[in-house]
């Protein structure tokens, strides 16, 4: 478990920070956004359910008392 922790903790930092130089582009347009803003967007929305998804392995396994 400890590793799907570290996995959830590391797919947004990835995503937001080392993949961010191969999507600073302008075209395509997704839903009227530049695929960089898309991008930002989208991982916005993804990052607390990662978090969220962390939060609930730690309270199942008893380690938020």
């Amino acid at each position: 478990m400890k590793v799907l922790i570290f996995v959830l903790l590391l797919i947004p930092f990835l995503a937001q920070l080392v993949a961010l130089p191969l999507v600073n582009k302008i075209h395509p347009v997704i839903l009227g956004f530049p695929l960089f803003h898309f991008w930002l967007l989208i991982w916005m929305i993804l990052t607390p359910i990662c978090t969220w998804i962390i939060f609930l392995i730690q309270k199942s396994r008893g380690e938020l008392e």
